[in-house]
């Protein structure tokens, strides 16, 4: 590659993405299967991506999933579609493997949310307890944590500590106010959500319930608990999946990023799937805006020219290393 172009290249991923014009009728699909033999890279994708998205990636899953997948993979580049915290895992797991991401703006509110900084004032405050993270979280805060989890294994790790070991549960409230139910715990909560989980609206999805007597309503805990208690199922994304293709029913409303919609349907093709109605009457959908931020022309240039990049200082690597490989022993148990 020439110089210039190199060098022109590097600059536009500064800002998070590649943003160039490619050939009209390039055959996206044709290319990035071409590169990802010629590069041995493997695409991860979560289940919230667009379905082009999903259907072109080698591996999709949660995060506990991605997390394993990333660990275990012997490719030599790790292309993720999700957001940035799920790339700098991989990152975190597979220091060896170069990781991208095809927009590195791709972030998440819940992250954002909570800091390393803001985690060790929070110790302070409790120095016996123990500070168990949610895997939506940066580097800084995984590096800050006793033990990761995801939301398919937190209710089995926080079961297997003692009865009365204090915990620090950041950074997801309502996440945690739902273990703190079903495990009998009074952990302390951060303050933190999801800002898809949080708009919601129970007054809506009653009227949907009512609209569809046979649908059962299903959601994610990261929800808020008023609709937790009123869900006949609450699961993590990939439980909730699990749930549809092997319940009897056949209608359900679902609670959580509309992107599992497109997995479901296509492994339960005959049941009738509704996505749960938000706060907002101009829009009828709960999607993540980040997680949409990923494109299959980004996912191409960012496989073509291997960039942006995810990099992390190898001090805060080891450091946020450890809490995962907890949360990865402990879980071994959970499919």
């Amino acid at each position: 590659m020439p110089q210039q172009l190199e060098n022109a290249i590097k600059t536009l991923s500064q800002k998070g993405y590649l943003d160039m014009e490619i050939p009209k009728g390039i055959d996206l699909i044709a290319e990035i299967n071409k590169l990802r033999k010629e590069k041995n890279a493997i695409i991860l994708a979560h289940y919230y991506q667009t379905g082009d998205i999903q259907d072109i990636a080698d591996y999709l899953g949660d995060s506990l999933q991605l997390a394993r997948a990333a660990e275990k993979t012997d490719a030599d580049m790790i292309v993720f579609c999700g957001v940035h915290f799920m790339a700098e895992t991989a990152k975190i797991v597979n220091p060896t493997k170069k990781v991208v991401l095809p927009d590195t703006l791709a972030g998440c509110s819940l992250a954002d949310s909570c800091s390393g900084e803001g985690l060790r004032e929070m110790r302070k405050q409790y120095p016996n307890a123990i500070v168990i993270s949610y895997i939506n979280c940066d580097s800084t805060v995984k590096a800050e944590s006793d033990i990761i989890v995801t939301s398919s294994n937190a209710e089995h790790i926080i079961n297997a500590l003692p009865i009365d070991q204090e915990i620090i549960f950041a950074p997801d409230k309502n996440l945690g106010a739902y273990l703190n139910q079903v495990t009998g715990r009074k952990m302390i909560l951060w303050n933190g959500a999801c800002y898809v989980h949080e708009a919601f609206s129970l007054e809506r999805i009653a009227q949907q319930m009512l609209d569809n007597p046979k649908a059962k309503l299903i959601a994610h805990p990261e929800a808020k608990a008023p609709l937790l208690k009123v869900a006949i199922y609450v699961g993590s994304t990939s439980n909730l999946l699990n749930y549809v293709v092997e319940d009897s029913s056949t209608e359900y409303i679902v609670a959580t990023e509309e992107g599992i919609l497109h997995e479901m349907q296509k492994k339960a093709p005959n049941k009738k799937l509704i996505p749960a109605l938000v706060n907002d009457k101009s829009c009828n959908c709960g999607e993540c805006a980040f997680m949409k931020l990923n494109t299959m022309q980004k996912l191409y240039l960012c496989m073509k020219y291997e960039l942006p990049e995810i990099t992390l200082d190898e001090d805060l690597r080891i450091k946020a290393l450890q809490p995962i490989n907890r949360m990865l022993e402990m879980s071994k148990a959970i499919k």
